[in-house]
């Protein structure tokens, strides 16, 4: 059998190129390789507040997007997150096996429990056991995820191993799957920070899957460039290095390819040619994400819920049957 993944995104903000080349592409390389499980979060999203209808309409935009870039419905699973009741009651399960302590050390709810302040929710807290939930709820075997995630994801097999020495072998323990080239696209505007759907300041430096040309060329035009007049890779100029990274990714040229390409010319070449491969690259996926529609989506989600529902069911019955949680039926 081969192994499973699972892996997910939130249906908030926009979904931006970096998404796509640090996570989206590689779920469609994987899935021929894996038994696939790829969810719409969109329980993650209401940790903080969502207009219910902009929440409704991302989470469709959002499965679009999956199926527009090349997750294929007939060999992965996609399904939104809070079609499977299974998510949220597991989660209850592990809170009960998880410590304060643990949560509070997590890096990414104090980052956002700083912005928020007093009005933090219990729910943004508890979000890394959400996290856990979903991921063992599949008897996951690799979790593709980028660095900011790599934290949750060790907390995650602590759930588990902890879980399965109290109660008996029930989760299978899962490990990361980080990809080598392109995990961290950098904003074009600062090249210090990771483009971002949910900083709303760096849209500028963000291009958006669902930009349209004149967008793309007024992003890429106004990027921040480094010193020196050199094109080439180079961690130390780290503005010029993540345009390459971009072009190297979206054209499938190897970074030695990619600099003999630019030899002896300007920053404006690179951007040019730049924003020529990213329209060229998104207009046949913006045509792809048009030509779905309602009821085709529809139909792919419905199954891919009960997809995970027959994974899912069994996972759940187990941890329950496991602590005891057996109801009145003996």
């Amino acid at each position: 059998m081969p192994k499973r993944i699972f892996s997910g995104a939130q249906p908030t903000g926009n979904v931006h190129l970096g998404n796509y080349l640090g996570a989206l592409r590689n779920w469609v390389a994987l899935q021929r390789d894996y038994e696939s499980f790829f969810c719409i979060v969109n329980l993650h999203a209401i940790t903080v507040p969502q207009d219910p209808k902009v929440l409704a309409a991302k989470t469709r935009e959002l499965a679009r997007i999956y199926l527009a870039v090349g997750i294929d419905p007939e060999v992965s699973t996609v399904f939104v997150q809070s079609d499977v009741a299974a998510h949220a009651e597991l989660t209850w399960l592990l809170n009960c096996v998880t410590r304060m302590s643990e949560l509070e050390r997590m890096t990414q709810f104090k980052d956002k429990a700083r912005k928020q302040q007093e009005n933090v929710g219990v729910g943004l807290f508890d979000y890394p056991v959400l996290m856990a939930a979903d991921i063992l709820l599949y008897q996951t075997d690799l979790v593709p995820v980028g660095e900011d995630q790599k934290q949750h994801l060790e907390l995650t097999r602590d759930i588990a191993i902890r879980f399965n020495r109290d109660y008996g072998e029930t989760f299978r323990v899962p490990d990361p799957f980080i990809p080598k080239v392109g995990a961290r696209i950098m904003s074009l505007a600062d090249p210090a920070k990771k483009m971002s759907k949910s900083d709303e300041e760096s849209e500028a430096g963000c291009i958006m899957l669902l930009d349209d040309a004149d967008a793309v060329r007024r992003k890429f035009k106004r990027a921040v460039t480094d010193s020196g007049t050199e094109i080439r890779f180079d961690a130390a100029r780290p503005a010029i290095n993540n345009l390459l990274t971009i072009y190297h990714l979206l054209t499938e040229k190897t970074p030695a390819e990619v600099e003999e390409h630019f030899g002896g010319q300007g920053y404006a070449k690179l951007k040019a040619d730049l924003t020529d491969v990213t329209i060229e690259f998104l207009k046949p996926f913006q045509e792809r994400v048009r030509a779905i529609d309602d009821g085709k989506l529809d139909e792919i989600l419905e199954r891919g819920a009960a997809r995970a529902e027959a994974i899912a069911g069994p996972t759940l019955a187990q941890a329950k049957a496991n602590m005891g949680l057996t109801g009145a039926k003996s």
